[in-house]
């Protein structure tokens, strides 16, 4: 049986685990084990079962996208003709390589994206041409990110 991450309690050496696999999910268990002095199986015994909980995902690798050229970051506000055109809008969304994230939310705007472009002239053509264009987007605001001063991941 699956353990959920609401009835999985972790505890400090969990905490631990997950501080030092978030500043590098390269290092080895052996390496963690020796610092908290533990053996490398309990470390992975604990990795397995926040897995199992859910409260590991998996691992990524992040990449610098203006190393890649994406220059531009912004974020669009988007207001939808009716509520009920949410799923379909999502799915056009989903479609366009340059949306990163999407968050349905409350307030001024029903749905809130993320995107990176090259240039200003590829926001401008991916606006006016690919978002603006989907039927069930009434409306759009746009702000594009000058900087980024604060990234971080959630600690546990």
């Amino acid at each position: 049986m699956k353990k959920s991450a609401q009835n999985y309690q972790i505890d400090n050496l969990d905490k631990n685990i997950l501080s030092e696999l978030m500043n590098d999910a390269r290092k080895a268990y052996s390496e963690i084990a020796k610092r908290y002095k533990v053996s490398p199986a309990t470390i992975h015994v604990r990795v397995e079962k926040m897995r199992a909980a859910g409260i590991i995902k998996g691992t990524h690798l992040a990449v610098n996208p203006k190393a890649l050229g994406y220059e531009v970051c912004c974020f669009i506000g988007i207001t939808l003709r009716q509520a009920g055109d949410y799923p379909s809008a999502i799915a056009k969304l989903e479609k366009l390589e340059e949306v990163i994230e999407a968050h349905y939310t409350t307030g001024q705007y029903n749905v809130f994206i993320k995107i990176l472009t090259r240039s200003i002239d590829d926001l401008q053509n991916i606006l006016i041409n690919r978002i603006q264009a989907i039927p069930e987007i009434q409306s759009t605001e746009t702000l594009i990110s000058l900087q980024q001063p604060i990234k971080r991941d959630l600690q546990p």
